[in-house]
C-alpha cells in the first residue's frame, strides 16, 4: 500500500496532474467568485478539468472550493467567496476554457492566460460614480420622482455614496462597511432635503431622494443565485448566499434609517408614488439597466441586449399595472418570466453569468421602495410602543408583505425558464447528434 501511494505522489506524472489540478482550481474560483451560478461553475469546470486530462468534481462551499481528482485521493482547495459581480471576467474565463476544450489554447499555455484576467481591472472610478448617478434618478423617474431638483439631488447623493464606496473599498474588505456608509449619506441628504421640501417644492420626491440611491446598493444577483441554489437544492450555499444578501440589506436599511434621524429627516409611510409615463418609464428602466450592467462590468458590446430586454419587459409591467390594473407583483413576475426566457438561452451563449445578466435587465423591478418603507415603519412602530395607531402596523405588514411577494415574483419568474432551459438542454444534449455537433 506504502509502495503503491510513493508512486501516485513521486515522479513528473505526479507532478503534471497537481500543476493542472490547480489550474483547474483557478479556473472555479474565478467563476464562483464574480457571480456564475453554481451549475454553470460545476459544469465548467468539469470541461476543463476533461481537456486538461483529470476528471474531475467540484464542491463548492461559501469561502473555498473543493476540486477532487476522481478516484483518487488528490484535491486542490482555492479560496473563493462570491461576493462580487464582474461579466467581463467571467466571459474570459468561460472563453478561455472553451478555447482549452477546443484544443486551440494549449495546456501550457492556460495558467497564463488565467493570470491575464486575474489581473483584469474593475471599471473605473469615474464610470462607476457618474452610472451610479444614472441609475439612481433613472429609479426615482421610475417611481414618480419627476422634479428635476429632487432628480439632481438623488444623483449627486449617488454619487457622493459611489465614490464613498471606492474609497472604502481600498481600506477595507468588509463586504458591508461599503453599503452601510452610502446609505448613510443617502439618509442625510434626504433628511436634508425634507427640511427645506417645502420651500423648495420637494414634497413629492423627498421620500425618493433618500430612498432611490439606497435602491441601487440592494444586491440582486446574490438573491438570485441564493434562490437558484435552494431551487436546486444545493441548501447550504444557497442559504449562505441568501444570509449574505439579507445582512446587505439590512445594513442599507440601517444606514439610511441612521442618516435620516441625523438629518432630520423621517420616511413617509403613507406617500403614494405619481403616475409615470409610458415612454419615461421606459427610458429610465433603460437607464437603470445601463448602470447596473456598467456595475457588474458587462463588456459595452453586450450592454444593448439588456437594456432593450428590460426597457420591453418594464412596459409589459406598466401595461399591466396602469392599464389592467394588476399588482405590483403580478407585473413583475410577467415581466420576469420574458426577461427569463430570453435572457436564459443567451446567458449561455455569450458566457455571462446568468444572475447578473438577468438582474441588471429586471433591476428596476426591486422592491427597495416598499422594503425601506417598511423598515421605516418598523422603527416608528417599535419607537412608538403600545401607543402606536393601528395605521402604523398596517404600514409595516403591508409594504414588507408587498416587498416580500414582488421578490418571490422576480425569483420565481427569472428561476423557472432558466431550470427548464437547463432541463431542455440536458435532454438533448443525451442524443448522439446532438452531443456530437456540440462537443467541447
Amino acid at each position: 500500500m506504502a509502495d503503491a501511494i510513493e508512486s501516485l505522489t513521486s515522479g513528473p506524472a505526479h507532478q503534471a496532474r497537481m500543476a493542472a489540478l490547480e489550474t483547474i482550481s483557478r479556473a472555479a474560483a474565478l467563476l464562483f467568485a464574480n457571480g456564475q451560478t453554481t451549475e454553470r461553475t460545476i459544469a465548467a469546470t468539469e470541461r476543463i478539468g476533461h481537456a486538461l486530462g483529470l476528471s474531475v468534481t467540484l464542491q463548492p462551499r461559501w469561502g473555498e472550493l473543493t476540486v477532487h481528482v476522481t478516484d483518487t485521493p488528490f484535491s486542490e482547495v482555492a479560496a473563493a467567496t462570491p461576493l462580487g459581480v464582474n461579466m467581463d471576467k467571467v466571459v474570459a474565463t468561460m472563453t478561455l476554457i472553451d478555447r482549452t476544450c477546443a484544443g486551440d489554447l494549449p495546456a501550457d499555455a492556460v495558467p497564463a492566460a488565467l493570470t491575464a484576467v486575474e489581473a483584469r481591472p474593475a471599471i473605473s472610478a469615474l464610470r462607476f460614480v457618474l452610472f451610479a448617478a444614472i441609475g439612481a434618478a433613472a429609479l426615482g423617474v421610475i417611481f414618480g420622482a419627476l422634479n428635476p431638483l429632487s432628480l439632481l439631488l438623488i444623483a449627486a447623493s449617488a454619487a457622493i455614496g459611489a465614490a464613498l464606496r471606492r474609497w472604502l473599498a481600498s481600506l477595507s474588505g468588509n463586504p458591508f462597511v461599503q453599503p452601510l456608509c452610502a446609505a448613510v449619506v443617502a439618509g442625510l441628504v434626504g433628511g436634508i432635503a425634507g427640511i427645506g421640501a417645502t420651500r423648495l417644492n420637494l414634497a413629492d420626491g423627498q421620500r425618493l431622494i433618500a430612498l432611490c440611491p439606497c435602491m441601487i446598493l440592494v444586491p440582486g444577483p446574490h438573491i438570485l443565485n441564493g434562490a437558484i441554489d435552494l431551487a436546486r437544492a444545493r441548501i447550504a450555499i444557497g442559504a449562505t448566499r441568501l444570509a449574505y444578501a439579507g445582512l446587505v440589506v439590512l445594513m442599507i436599511c440601517a444606514g439610511l434609517l441612521l442618516g435620516l434621524t441625523a438629518g432630520g429627516g423621517s420616511l413617509s409611510v403613507d406617500a403614494v408614488s405619481a403616475a409615470v409615463p409610458l415612454g419615461a418609464d421606459m427610458l429610465a428602466a433603460g437607464c437603470a439597466v445601463a448602470a447596473f450592467g456598467t456595475f457588474f462590468a458587462m463588456p459595452w458590446r453586450l450592454l444593448p441586449l439588456p437594456i432593450v430586454v428590460g426597457m420591453v419587459a418594464h412596459a409589459v409591467r406598466w401595461a399591466l399595472i396602469s392599464l389592467a390594473g394588476a399588482h405590483v407583483a403580478i407585473g413583475a413576475l410577467a415581466a420576469c418570466l420574458l426577461v427569463g426566457l430570453i435572457m436564459a438561452p443567451l446567458a449561455d451563449r455569450l458566457h455571462l453569468p446568468f444572475a447578473g445578466l438577468g438582474f441588471s435587465a429586471v433591476v428596476s423591478l426591486m422592491p427597495g421602495l416598499f422594503l425601506f418603507r417598511a423598515a421605516g415603519s418598523l422603527v416608528a412602530l417599535l419607537s412608538t410602543g403600545e401607543h402606536a395607531p393601528v395605521e402604523l402596523l398596517q404600514s409595516t405588514v403591508i409594504n414588507g408583505t408587498t416587498a416580500f411577494l414582488i421578490v418571490l415574483a422576480m425569483a420565481f419568474g427569472l428561476i423557472l425558464p432558466r431550470l427548464l432551459f437547463e432541463r431542455v438542454l440536458h435532454r438533448l444534449a443525451q442524443r448522439p447528434a446532438f452531443a456530437q455537433q456540440h462537443r467541447p
